[in-house]
């Protein structure tokens, strides 16, 4: 065999096998770059919801729902006594205009929301994120006389009137979290996503 075609040889057989090592290196990296995309179950996690609202009378909680990026949704309809006073009972609120709480600009108004009747929070309250309990009454309650409604963490005491703001001097720094909603229609809300008012 002659030196010229042992070289040849030489030649093939290494662009063989840098062929063949470039086809592994992109069939490796082709499942670890995927591995960056998240999983069909943190895709869901994140996923807006929908809710019929049709059947919810006022003073009622329709709650907690299916969550929504793992947390429960607290949507509750507000009877006209409790719209009148989120507008004047003020006083013993820690953040009455929730400038230092987190919700979409449309909910930044003394119902904290798109549509007054309609309340939508993140079931946890803000301190440990414990799930309060929903007195959708306007009354005053066994465990405190001059509270009119609102949401109660059995838990370290917060309370939240009927828009989920905090009251002060209490353990939860911030009112109740807003998440982000919209009206598909009348009697659907689609929570998760900013959307158009239907």
């Amino acid at each position: 065999m002659s030196e010229e075609t042992v070289n040849t040889n030489r030649r093939y057989l290494l662009l063989a096998t840098t062929g063949v090592a470039a086809v592994g290196a992109v069939g490796a990296a082709i499942p670890f770059v995927q591995s960056w995309q998240p999983s069909a179950r943190a895709r869901a996690l994140g996923a807006p919801i929908k809710v019929n609202i049709a059947k919810l009378n006022p003073g009622e909680l329709l709650g907690p729902l299916p969550a929504w990026r793992g947390q429960p949704i607290f949507v509750v309809k507000r009877t006209p006594e409790a719209l009148a006073i989120l507008e004047n009972e003020l006083e013993n609120l820690a953040d009455p205009s929730s400038l230092d709480s987190d919700q979409p600009d449309y909910a930044e108004n003394a119902h904290r929301s798109r549509n007054p009747e309609i309340g939508v929070y993140l079931g946890l309250c803000t301190h440990l994120g414990c799930s309060p309990k929903y007195y959708g009454a306007v009354q005053p309650e066994a465990f405190e006389s001059n509270w009119k409604g609102g949401f109660f963490c059995p838990c370290h005491g917060s309370k939240f009137d009927l828009a989920g703001r905090v009251e002060k001097n209490l353990p939860a720094p911030t009112n109740l979290t807003v998440p982000p909603h919209y009206y598909e229609s009348d009697t659907t809300l689609v929570i998760g996503l900013d959307g158009q008012i239907a």
